[in-house]
């Protein structure tokens, strides 16, 4: 009997301090939206940088930390075939140079041709046209006229020829200075390759390669950004995306800056989705960044969606399937409004006096 009766009252006492515990009234406060993100700071405009050209790398002209300016030599590569390729290149130019300019074989060649043969039609246009007086007054035979008129238009075509020879040659020999001089610009832009520059103003924040190591295009060589300027990249999940738009504040918390808290603004919004992680991207700018920045400070943010001022709000521990509340009725319906990670609005169906339960 005694047994029974503990264990009535043992029964008793839990559900009145279970009841009890977990029964709460709806409260009023300022409700503030929001939608969670992950947070890493890069300096502006980062890039990687890679050589256009393979070789070995002969000297890093610069060290990370460095602060370089736009065009400014960072690393420089050895490969000695471009520089034969240039020698080679300039030597066809040169004679290029020569045989367009008339002081070679071939247009003077050429050119003495014609002036022969501009004497011998000068001397057979003469005889012919004395020839030809001759005959329109019936003197002298007609083999001999025949002979003058044939020496004579046979000269007059082969200057014509000459001429043709001369003008053909020579645009030739144009054509192949010019394709000279772009191969020797191709060649000293391949050398000037050897020497990486820098594309911005900014810091050096990374070098991948050591002298003496090999260099190829698909492997960057160093990282730049911008020494001053930091933007807030953030991991949006999908279901989140389409509340975000540019402008919206958003307020940050750093793991290097554990007490403190920096506001920003949403300044792009990525549409590609990142399948690996189904996730988007998304950029904003400080209000008021921290004295000091390093790329790849992580963190999380919270990117504001709406506000209200004084509204009724319950836990969202106590609301269940999305719009229902336990209360000393049972369970009753209600209309939500907006929500964060702890609170839910109330806009209809419960009061500020009613008592509500956690559901188990």
């Amino acid at each position: 009997m005694t047994k029974f009766v503990c264990i009535s009252l043992f029964c008793f006492v839990l559900f009145s301090c279970n009841n009890t515990q977990d029964k709460i009234l709806p409260t009023e406060r300022d409700l503030v939206e929001s939608v969670y993100a992950s947070v890493t700071i890069q300096p502006d405009s980062l890039y990687q940088v890679y050589a256009i050209v393979a070789g070995i790398l002969d000297q890093n002209l610069v060290e990370e930390g460095t602060r370089v300016h736009k065009d400014q030599a960072l690393i420089q590569i050895i490969n000695n075939t471009p520089k034969l390729n240039s020698d080679n290149a300039k030597l066809t130019l040169q004679l290029a140079q020569q045989n367009y300019n008339g002081s070679s074989a071939i247009l003077k060649g050429i050119k003495d041709q014609i002036h022969a043969v501009e004497l011998k039609y000068k001397n057979d246009s003469l005889n012919y046209f004395r020839q030809k007086k001759l005959w329109d007054q019936n003197i002298g035979s007609k083999v001999t006229y025949d002979t003058k008129k044939l020496n004579y238009e046979l000269s007059q075509n082969s200057l014509r020829l000459l001429h043709n020879t001369y003008n053909r040659t020579q645009n030739e020999l144009r054509t192949a200075l010019i394709q000279a001089q772009n191969n020797y610009q191709s060649t000293l832009i391949n050398t000037r390759d050897f020497t990486v520059k820098s594309k911005i103003n900014g810091k050096v924040y990374a070098l991948f390669k050591e002298p003496g190591e090999i260099v190829n295009t698909m492997e960057p060589i160093a990282v730049i950004g911008s020494e001053t300027n930091f933007i807030i990249e953030l991991l949006i999940d999908e279901v989140d995306i389409v509340r975000l738009q540019k402008g919206q504040e958003l307020v940050i918390k750093l793991d290097a800056y554990a007490n403190q808290v920096f506001k920003g603004h949403i300044s792009k919004i990525y549409p590609k989705k990142d399948e690996r992680n189904q996730t988007f991207k998304v950029e904003a700018t400080f209000i008021q960044a921290p004295d000091v920045l390093y790329p790849g400070l992580s963190g999380e943010g919270n990117i504001i969606i709406a506000t209200k001022e004084k509204v009724l709000t319950i836990p969202v521990a106590y609301l269940m399937d999305g719009n229902q509340v336990k209360t000393d009725n049972g369970f009753i319906t209600v209309t939500t409004g907006l929500q964060n990670m702890e609170y839910v609005e109330i806009q209809s169906g419960l009061s500020k006096g009613t008592y509500i339960y956690k559901p188990e």
